[in-house]
């Protein structure tokens, strides 16, 4: 498609241009906003297999490296307390962060500690949805997303998942034997792998109507510079025309027609109908469960290794060595190694692509927050989707999205997200040694 080409290149001129890091002369975050809540983005950095794919800061799973990690991250934790930072709910991604149940519980504890938190949101794996994890997580994690990719064996064999996690048939009962464990259970989907075929992803799509999943996320498949020839290898060569096709039918088949099985919560996020929107957390208060916590709060503090925090218009990028990190906890500050601030014109686009994946634009907020409308702010990203007949509502209070205008948002998303991918891929590029091995090795245990 040339209107995907074109959008690309406006994507990846933004990113190379707002993703650019600059050193820090203070390694700790700005003091806290008085009376501003917010989520905390944790960061765990380890998977027992590395896939193909994935540019996330991500290592092999040792439990002498591991351990330690878990006690620096919890004094991190402690120093945002102290700058005043008041924490709402919790993100935890990876990684594989539930690699070591009693660490994870024992972080999600201190974190009750120090704020009040009203929920809980946690990746994981497959083989995690298995006792003692299930009764551990109960209670403390109020929204589960298994990253789950897909149900064919064949793909799961490509992507070194199958060994390790199971079958499509395992890992779809133990999808049934957990959902009660949890407000919310998300089953985590990519779509438009090389070797993927249309009848793979209606048998996908089939699984995810049977399993009783509460939602799912059907994400495209995208990469950085680092991971692309190493995907290539391993999976083949993307096709993007490819990509749209499977868009229209995820989204027709879970959200289209007179009575759909799923609703839109973002634009590859699917909510099952029947569901509450709003769910009572451990402590008995009631709020919005996050679905994807960098659309459901504009700016948040993140720790960890490799992890990315959304401050005032900066990103601030933790050291992505895990010996350089334990080493800044120790002396008793963060781990940044770099920022970067978003210029206003990359600004208003962020805003016209956050809010456009998540379904609608409000022009008059948007002209609120840059004193200027939509269309004199972003004059050709507006011609061009109107071009393409992208806006089904184009009035003077919002945009909504035509199905074509929702995939071409998804592309818009889906280069931003490969862009923070290549920044990842910016600060990894400095590891050398041990931890450089661990991260570029076979990605099997050591």
């Amino acid at each position: 498609m040339l209107s995907e080409r074109l959008l690309s290149t406006i994507i990846h001129e933004m990113t190379e241009n707002y993703l650019k890091l600059d050193p820090v002369d203070d390694p700790m975050f700005p003091p806290a906003k008085p009376g501003q809540k917010t989520m905390l983005y944790l960061h765990v950095p380890f998977c027992e297999r590395l896939c193909p794919y994935c540019s996330f800061n991500r290592y092999t799973f040792r439990e002498d490296i591991a351990r330690p990690y878990f006690a620096s991250l919890r004094q991190e934790m402690r120093m945002l307390a102290d700058l005043g930072y008041d924490i709402e709910s919790v993100y935890l991604g990876g990684g594989t962060p539930t690699v070591l149940i009693d660490e994870l519980c024992e972080t999600l504890d201190l974190a009750r500690d120090l704020w009040d938190i009203r929920e809980v949101a946690s990746e994981t794996n497959p083989n995690h949805l298995t006792q003692p994890w299930l009764d551990k997580l109960h209670g403390r994690v109020q929204r589960l997303s298994v990253g789950v990719q897909s149900f064919d064996d064949g793909l799961l064999r490509q992507m070194d998942r199958y060994e390790k996690y199971g079958s499509g048939a395992e890992i779809l009962d133990r999808i049934g034997e957990a959902r009660s464990y949890f407000d919310q259970l998300n089953v985590d989907m990519i779509f438009n792998f090389p070797s993927q075929t249309e009848d793979i992803l209606f048998s996908d799509l089939e699984k995810i109507a049977l399993c009783g999943c509460h939602e799912t996320t059907f994400s495209p498949l995208y990469v950085s510079r680092c991971t692309t020839k190493n995907m290539e290898k391993v999976l083949g060569k993307l096709d993007y025309d490819k990509e749209y096709r499977f868009y229209q039918i995820i989204d027709g088949v879970l959200a289209g027609g007179d009575d759909p099985l799923f609703s839109r919560a973002t634009l590859w996020t699917f909510k099952r109908n029947g569901v509450a929107a709003t769910e009572t957390g451990a402590d008995g208060a009631s709020g919005p469960i996050i679905d994807e916590y960098q659309t459901f709060y504009d700016e948040y503090p993140a720790l960890g290794s490799g992890s990315i925090t959304h401050l005032d218009g900066h990103l601030y990028v933790n050291t992505f060595s895990l010996r350089e990190y334990n080493e800044a906890i120790a002396a008793g500050h963060m781990s940044v190694m770099g920022k970067s601030k978003m210029k206003r014109r990359n600004a208003m686009r962020y805003c016209f692509m956050v809010n456009l994946y998540k379904g609608r634009l409000d022009k008059q907020a948007f002209k609120r927050e840059f004193g200027i409308s939509v269309e004199a702010g972003l004059p050709l990203e507006m011609a061009f989707m109107r071009a393409n007949r992208a806006f089904e509502t184009d009035d003077a209070e919002r945009l909504t999205l035509t199905p074509r205008g929702r995939y071409l948002t998804v592309v818009m998303y889906r280069q931003f997200l490969s862009g923070m991918n290549n920044l990842r891929d910016q600060a990894r590029s400095v590891l050398s040694g041990p931890e450089r091995e661990l991260l570029f090795g076979d990605g099997k245990p050591a």
